[in-house]
C-alpha cells in the first residue's frame, strides 16, 4: 500500500481548492453518467468500447469520490494513482476487487486497441469474425452486470452516507 502522503509529496495527488471544487465535481457527476450512457449503449454493435466506457464510468465516478468526499484531486498516472489513492482511503475489498478488475480489463483492449491501430486493421479494431463479436458482446454484457454496475452502486453509497 501507498500512503496519502506520499503521493502528495510525489504531487500525483492535491487538495482541490475552494474556487475549482464545485466545477470540479460537477464535470464528474455528469462525466461518469455520459461514459454509463455509452456503454450501455454500444454493448450490441461495439462491445469492446462498451467496455472501455464502462470502465470510465467506474473511474470517473471514484474521482467524485475523491472530490467530494476528501477533497482530493489526481493528477498523474491518473489510474494507477486514484486505484492507489481508493486502496488507502476504503478499506471494502469488494470495491478494490472490483475497480481492479475494471482496470484489467481497460488495460486488456486498450492494448488490443494499440496493436490493431499500428497494424490498421478494420475500423472498428474488430477481428471481423461473427465469433469474435459475440464473444465480445457477452464480455460487455458481463462486464456491464457484474462489473460496473455493482461498482457504481457502492461508490454512490460511500458518497452519499456520513462517512
Amino acid at each position: 500500500m501507498v500512503k496519502i502522503e506520499i503521493l502528495f509529496k510525489k504531487k500525483k495527488i492535491r487538495k482541490i481548492s475552494e474556487t475549482e471544487i464545485e466545477r470540479y465535481v460537477n464535470f464528474f457527476e455528469n462525466s461518469y453518467k455520459d461514459n454509463l450512457e455509452h456503454s450501455k449503449s454500444n454493448i450490441n454493435d461495439f462491445p469492446r468500447w462498451s467496455i472501455i466506457s464502462g470502465y470510465y464510468a467506474m473511474h470517473d465516478i471514484t474521482k467524485l469520490l475523491l472530490a467530494k468526499k476528501f477533497r482530493i484531486k489526481v493528477e498523474s498516472e491518473v489510474h494507477a494513482t486514484t486505484i492507489k489513492v481508493l486502496s488507502e482511503l476504503i478499506k471494502n475489498k469488494e470495491i478494490l476487487k472490483l475497480i481492479q478488475k475494471g482496470y484489467k480489463e481497460f488495460l486488456s483492449l486498450a492494448q488490443d486497441l494499440e496493436e490493431a491501430k499500428k497494424e490498421r486493421i478494420k475500423a472498428q479494431y474488430y477481428t471481423g469474425t461473427k465469433f469474435m463479436h459475440e464473444e465480445y458482446k457477452r464480455r460487455a454484457i458481463d462486464f456491464h452486470k457484474e462489473i460496473v454496475l455493482k461498482y457504481l452502486e457502492k461508490i454512490k453509497e460511500i458518497i452519499t452516507s456520513e462517512f
